[in-house]
């Protein structure tokens, strides 16, 4: 679905990115993992288009989408969910929601509400409330809500359990499974390198924005330099 070939990136001198490939399956869940300031979150804003690439080329189901538009690609289907959340905090929980359905035709809004309250029922039983009074736990459902309203073909998570508690990151873990369960492609950035291994079919690990390793996620768990890098062991 997505091909990533010798992906680079810079922030004015600075090389954030160099000479990144990566590709992502159909319904595969891909993890990428490494310390801060190794480029995760701007290897996912490449590829959602709003940060400039200086080199390599993006193609997604076939189609080169390296100078298309941010708008255009959440068209074809390459949605973000943006880290720290980014809900809009006056608006209520289902106008946020509705905002993630601008692409989708009017008649489809409402199955979308639908699902998503289905998959987070604490987002229907606060569906009129401000969205800035809601937990981060729940802020986080509702960003990814919002993105699923998209109907996305390869959905961008970046660092989805920063800063909840245990218990909440098992629960938008969870969640992620069911995403996966349900035939979503997922492409995910998180911290808590220990869970994104666990669940991901295959797995990079990024270096000063090189990739250092790749395999899939139980052999990345099992490896020692991983272990000792990212895992505490």
């Amino acid at each position: 679905m997505l091909e990533v070939e010798a992906l680079s990136s810079r922030y004015g001198r600075i090389t954030a990115l160099s000479e990144v490939s990566l590709r992502v399956g159909q319904g595969e869940l891909i993890a990428l993992v490494g310390a801060n300031g190794a480029g995760k979150t701007t290897l996912l804003r490449a590829l959602s288009g709003v940060q400039p690439t200086a080199g390599g080329r993006v193609r997604f189901e076939g189609a080169d989408v390296t100078r298309s538009s941010p708008r255009r690609r959440v068209r074809m289907g390459i949605v973000q969910v943006p880290e720290g959340r980014q809900v809009f905090g006056p608006l209520s929980v289902e106008d946020n929601l509705r905002l993630g359905a601008f692409v989708r035709p009017a008649a489809e809004v409402a199955a979308g509400l639908q699902r998503i309250y289905e998959l987070f029922p604490i987002l229907a039983r606060k569906r009129h409330e401000a969205a800035g009074t809601l937990s981060g736990g729940q802020q986080q459902m509702l960003a990814m809500g919002r993105a699923m309203m998209t109907r996305p073909k390869l959905l961008l998570l970046d660092e989805p359990s920063m800063g909840l508690a245990p218990r909440l990151v098992a629960e938008i873990f969870a969640t992620i499974r069911a995403l996966k369960e349900a035939a979503t492609t997922i492409l995910l950035v998180d911290q808590n390198a220990r869970a994104a291994l666990a669940v991901a079919d295959r797995a990079y690990v990024l270096e000063v924005g090189r990739i250092a390793l790749s395999g899939r996620g139980s052999e990345l768990l099992d490896n020692p330099a991983v272990q000792q890098a990212y895992l505490g062991l």
